[in-house]
């Protein structure tokens, strides 16, 4: 990881370089979007959410789950069809996201006891698609989370050993805007997960009777993001 963060950083001032010396020469360099076709590159920031819309432990319904953001990272490649004043954008980007989620154990169904707080923190490593369309950003295609790449961490629960399965594609609504500067662009979006991403939550305590000896845990969620960043158009 701190390999590929070195790499992005140093991305990004070759970007800021490149851009000072087109600057001062910008009489002489032709304007990207006057090409029908422009390649580029980006990286940046995100920060992330998980939307629990469903937590059941021990046959007890958590009702409210407390959502702390945590940064994380992208880089991207695209490429953009110029029309007029608009354009299409598809794109092709590796992103690292990353969400911590914590409740009480005993619900609210317990007032009068001392909350016992456990924790679900998520590292997610996935691919995106996303298809752009002038300031009216929609995302189609897959959304793939690569399973060994991924961590997720369960703290203080009874079960053991809980592994949770994701569903291998996803689909989300993305809405943003974007500023061009010459080839230096900015943009920030806001990124909605349409459908749940969890599809099963297993462990490992099992008896000797083959039953678990605790209940199943249900877990629906869907991703929520924030995200900046900024690029080069070639």
């Amino acid at each position: 990881m701190n390999i590929l963060r070195n790499i992005i950083l140093f991305g990004w001032m070759a970007i800021a370089c490149t851009a000072f010396a087109q600057d001062r020469n910008a009489d002489k360099v032709e304007r990207p979007n006057t090409k029908k076709i422009n390649f580029g590159i980006k990286a940046g920031f995100n920060s992330s959410m998980f939307m629990v819309s469903e937590l059941k432990i021990k046959d007890v319904t958590i009702d409210e789950v407390q959502n702390n953001y945590k940064i994380g990272y992208f880089g991207a490649i695209f490429m953009r069809f110029n029309i007029k004043k608009h354009f299409i954008q598809p794109e092709a980007s590796y992103n690292v996201s990353k969400g911590e989620i914590t409740f009480d154990k005993l619900g609210s169904q317990h007032p009068a006891i001392e909350p016992d707080y456990a924790s679900v923190q998520s590292v997610l490593h996935s691919i995106d698609f996303p298809i752009l369309y002038g300031y009216n950003v929609v995302k189609k295609g897959p959304y793939g989370i690569w399973g060994k790449q991924n961590e997720i961490t369960f703290t203080n629960f009874d079960q053991k050993g809980i592994h949770e399965k994701l569903y291998p594609l996803n689909v989300s609504v993305v809405i943003g805007v974007g500023v061009n500067i010459s080839r230096i662009f900015f943009d920030f979006r806001y990124e909605q997960g349409i459908g749940n991403i969890s599809k099963s939550i297993v462990y490992d305590n099992i008896n000797s009777d083959g039953s678990t000896g605790v209940s199943p845990i249900i877990f629906r969620r869907r991703d929520s993001a924030l995200s900046f960043s900024f690029g080069f158009i070639l």
